[in-house]
């Protein structure tokens, strides 16, 4: 028998630096405007600040504060919403390999499954592109699997940004992913013929397009999730539709 996927979404992108996690707390905070218990989760990020609770990621503390509270009322669990988090900003398998760690599905899959406990859908947010390893053989396929999820992927507009869009559609299909639709991130705000490379994507990714974020600049990350919820309230019924 196969396993029903999980209500929720694996956001990934076609690079580092291309606004996943501004796509994945507006998302969060879109499900919850919209009425339905959400939460954030980042399994691993790398680029974290001591403090006196531990590492902390910027990115994942972002995902915690717009994911709803608990069904008792205390917020989630900074280890659920990122099992595994590294100082160095570097890739994560490098980041993980001189920290002496191995990351594993075992610990992602139980914090995912926690959330899971608590909210309706839960939004994963990966690191770097689809194809960024986490390990020797760990690879974000394995977790989007693992977690029974369907992919959103982030397509960083900017010149260059089709050929990678498509590539990236191409990679998690073949991994034997569900591409549930794209999201548009307008990264460069003077990039020519804006409007038809979207259209572009639109004719070519074999999903659909879930919304358009418009350039938010290098400000406050929680106002700008503030500006770009609306924005995505139309990919919540793609999401949690029957």
């Amino acid at each position: 028998m196969t396993s029903l996927p999980n209500r929720g979404a694996f956001i990934t992108g076609t690079d580092t630096g291309v606004g996943k996690t501004l796509a994945a707390a507006s998302l969060v905070a879109a499900l919850n405007t919209r009425g339905v218990r959400a939460a954030g989760m980042k399994p691993v990020a790398s680029g974290s600040a001591a403090t006196a609770l531990g590492l902390r990621n910027a990115d994942a503390e972002l995902l915690l504060v717009k994911s709803a509270r608990r069904l008792d009322g205390a917020d989630f669990d900074y280890a659920q919403i990122n099992p595994y988090a590294f100082a160095e900003p570097i890739a994560p398998h490098l980041a993980a390999h001189d920290s002496g760690v191995e990351i594993a599905l075992a610990p992602i899959t139980a914090a995912f499954t926690a959330l899971s406990d608590q909210a309706m859908c839960v939004v994963v947010e990966g690191v770097g592109g689809w194809m960024a390893p986490l390990g020797a053989s760990l690879m974000q396929a394995d977790v989007a699997r693992a977690l029974r999820l369907p992919a959103v992927l982030v397509v960083g507009l900017r010149l260059g940004c089709i050929n990678h869009a498509l590539l990236s559609a191409r990679a998690i299909r073949a991994d034997g992913c569900e591409l549930l639709g794209w999201i548009g991130n307008s990264v460069d705000p003077a990039m020519l013929r804006y409007e038809d490379n979207i259209a572009a994507l639109c004719e070519r990714i074999p999903a659909p397009c879930l919304g358009v974020l418009p350039h938010v600049g290098q400000g406050d990350s929680t106002a700008a999730v503030g500006v770009l919820t609306p924005y995505l309230y139309a990919a919540c019924d793609v999401l949690c539709g029957d």
